[in-house]
C-alpha cells in the first residue's frame, strides 16, 4: 500500500551536514549519537545538496546467434557529489588540498599548496533531516575525493569546491551505511 507520509526531502542538519574524519576513526552506528571531535564540520554545502550515485554496471554474454544468455555485474561504483561553499573554512581546504598542504589560519595568514600529492582517504558522514523530523545519517567508512570541479571566482556566486567522494568497501564489503531514526522526544 502506498503511503504519502513516507515521501520525503533531505534537508541538511542545522549547524552543518557534511563531516570528515581520519580513516580509522570510530564510525557512528546510528542517526542520533553526537559525532566525536575527530569529525570536522565542512560547513555549508550548495543548495544542490548531495547526489549519491550507486548504480551497478552490467555486461552481457551472448550465445552464438546473438541471444543474451547471461547478464553479470562488472562494476558498482558508489559516489557522493556535493559542493562545499565555505571557501574560507580551513577544514574544507584540507579536505580538497590535503591536510599537510594547508597551514596557518585566517587571523595570522593561511597558506594553501596545490600539488599532485594523492588525497587521503577518510571517514565521511552526511547528516540530514527528513520529513517529520526523521534523522538520517549516511556513513562512508572509507572515501576519497576523486574529482574536484572547476573553482569559479565571480561577483554573483559563492566560491565553492565541487567534489566527488568515491567510497570503497570496508572490511565487511560495504561502501556506505544509512541510519534513520525518529528524533528524541522533547
Amino acid at each position: 500500500m502506498s503511503t504519502a507520509t513516507n515521501v520525503s526531502t533531505g534537508k541538511p542538519k542545522v549547524g552543518g551536514a557534511i563531516y570528515r574524519a581520519p580513516l580509522g576513526t570510530a564510525l557512528p552506528t546510528d542517526a542520533k549519537t553526537a559525532l566525536t571531535e575527530a569529525y570536522k564540520n565542512l560547513g555549508y554545502a550548495s543548495d544542490e545538496g548531495v547526489v549519491n550515485s550507486n548504480s551497478p554496471q552490467s555486461g552481457n554474454i551472448k550465445a552464438w546467434g546473438g541471444d543474451n544468455v547471461l547478464t553479470y555485474q562488472n562494476e558498482k561504483t558508489d559516489t557522493f557529489a556535493f559542493t562545499l561553499i565555505e571557501a574560507l573554512n580551513s577544514d574544507v581546504l584540507k579536505a580538497v588540498y590535503l591536510d599537510e598542504n594547508v597551514t596557518g589560519d585566517l587571523e595570522n595568514g593561511l597558506t594553501v599548496k596545490a600539488n599532485g600529492k594523492e588525497l587521503d582517504a577518510g571517514v565521511w558522514v552526511i547528516d540530514m533531516i527528513m520529513r517529520g523530523g526523521i534523522l538520517k545519517r549516511v556513513v562512508i567508512p572509507n572515501g576519497t575525493i576523486t574529482e574536484v570541479g572547476d573553482v569559479t571566482y565571480a561577483d554573483e556566486s559563492a566560491v565553492g569546491y565541487e567534489v566527488t567522494v568515491t567510497a570503497v568497501p570496508d572490511s565487511a564489503g560495504n561502501t556506505h551505511y544509512e541510519y534513520m531514526s525518529k528524533p528524541a522526544a522533547a
